[in-house]
């Protein structure tokens, strides 16, 4: 019943921008934390960016910091990645996660998890 379903993935040139969406449904996401991931063919699913229920609190990956944004509208029950400046190694499936446990950068902290959207970056 509860989902999380992401959007806005595509293909972009080395410089572009993206903006990723994640609206969930089935129950409010309003008091969790919600989190980005990307994993690429061969690698482990790593961290990209999370936020706090509140927005206060922001974390995001060294690889990103500066070039990406994460955001949130609790009364749409989403969560954003502005991807600017992307880069071929940005190239990866993109899935959003929500945890009620509190922050964390951690795959197996976050209980629900969307399908992904694949964003690939060519040079």
């Amino acid at each position: 019943q509860v989902q999380l379903a992401e959007s806005g993935g595509g293909v972009v040139q080395t410089g572009d921008s993206l903006r990723l969406s994640c609206t969930a449904s089935g129950r409010p996401f309003s008091s969790a934390t919600m989190g980005w991931f990307r994993q690429t063919s061969g690698k482990e699913r790593e961290f990209v960016a999370a936020i706090s229920w509140s927005g206060a609190r922001t974390v995001y990956a060294d690889s990103v910091k500066g070039r990406f944004t994460i955001s949130r509208d609790n009364a749409k029950n989403s969560v954003y990645l502005q991807m600017n400046s992307l880069e071929p190694e940005d190239t990866a499936v993109y899935s959003c996660a929500g945890t009620f446990r509190g922050t964390s950068t951690q795959p197996s902290d976050y209980d629900y998890w969307g399908q992904g959207t694949r964003v690939t970056v060519s040079s």
